[in-house]
This record gives C-alpha cells, sequence and structure tokens, in this order.
C-alpha cells in the first residue's frame, strides 16, 4: 500500500438485515472501494453485510485490513484471506486499530455493534479529537430514526448544532462516493 493510498473504514451489520438492498449497497461500497483504489477497514467477518463488502472489495482488486476480537473469531467468522489480518484481545482494542488505520469513517446498516461505533467515532469527533469525515449511508431511510435522534439531541440542548455537522447523511453508494472524493481531495 503506498503512503498516499486512503483507507475507509466501514461499519457494518455482521447479518444481511431484512432487505436486499442492504447487501446490495454493502457490494456497491466494496466494488467502489476497490474501484478508487481506497483500502477497506472493517470489522474481519465473513458473516453479513461484512463479508458482502469484503468479497466485493476483494472481487474487484482492492486492498483489505481486517480486525477481529478474540472473541468473536468463530461467531464472525473471521476471513483470513484478506490483506492484512489482525486478532485483537477486545473490542475496545478492534475500535483503535480499526480508526487509527482510517481516514475516513462509513456506516452501512447495521446493529448495536455498528451503533457503539459509530457514536464513539462521532462523540470523538465533538470533543475534537478528530476530523475525519463520518458517512452514513442511509440504504432505504434505514438510518432514518437514528438521524431523527441525532436531530433530538441537539433540539433539546443536548449537543451543539454542529454536531449534526459532523455526520453527511448520504441516500445511495454514488452519494458516498462523491462525498469520500470531495474528503480527500
Amino acid at each position: 500500500m503506498s503512503p498516499t493510498t486512503k483507507s475507509v473504514c466501514v461499519y457494518c451489520g455482521s447479518r444481511h438485515g431484512g432487505r436486499p438492498a442492504y447487501a446490495q449497497a454493502a457490494r456497491d461500497t466494496g466494488a467502489l472501494l476497490a474501484a478508487r483504489g481506497w483500502r477497506l477497514v472493517y470489522g474481519a467477518g465473513d458473516v453479513g453485510l461484512m463479508g458482502e463488502v469484503a468479497r466485493a472489495t476483494q472481487e474487484a482488486g482492492g486492498q483489505t485490513f481486517g480486525v477481529i476480537p478474540e472473541h468473536l473469531f468463530r461467531r464472525e467468522v473471521g476471513k483470513r484471506d484478506l490483506t492484512a489480518f489482525v486478532v485483537t484481545e477486545t473490542m475496545h482494542e478492534r475500535k483503535k486499530v480499526m480508526y487509527m488505520n482510517s481516514d475516513a469513517i462509513v456506516v452501512l446498516p447495521g446493529g448495536g455493534g455498528s451503533l457503539d461505533e459509530f457514536f464513539e467515532v462521532l462523540t470523538w469527533r465533538q470533543l475534537g479529537l478528530h476530523a475525519k469525515p463520518i458517512i452514513v449511508l442511509n440504504t432505504e431511510g434505514y438510518w432514518d430514526p437514528l438521524i431523527a435522534t441525532l436531530d433530538r439531541i441537539v433540539e433539546e440542548g443536548f449537543a451543539d448544532a454542529s454536531l449534526r455537522g459532523f455526520v453527511q447523511v448520504v441516500a445511495d453508494v454514488p452519494a458516498m462516493a462523491a462525498a469520500l472524493g470531495a474528503a480527500f481531495a
């Protein structure tokens, strides 16, 4: 990997979810990263949307960097055929390694783990600990309730309006590509 290669951390579900569009968005994200020469950084699972995004990145010739904690290796079926594969002791260590090895964060549909990862990097951004772009791919409106919650947090005075400015919400992969392209320009 060249020192100028950008890395995109993708948070997403270890399940496929209830709509085929979620898996398609994951595959399209992987293909996009490879086509742009951007490295995928993700949770190293070979199941659900994690597996979809990794396989699509690999099939398109892209670089993959996976990080998985020991206790999830079997559950998420650790994908060992990645360009780089790191096993950590804890979830906290996993999140740190993923964050430290990325230039931007993209959030695809997912569950509690994806929300945990999202809120951690959002909080760090709010505290001024980084300036990495955070892009939420709102496939078929999946994240509408999350966006409404962020708006409510601001409306109720628990955060400054700047909180919403730290998150860019996009409807589809082409819009995500444009947002990442602008951020990396």
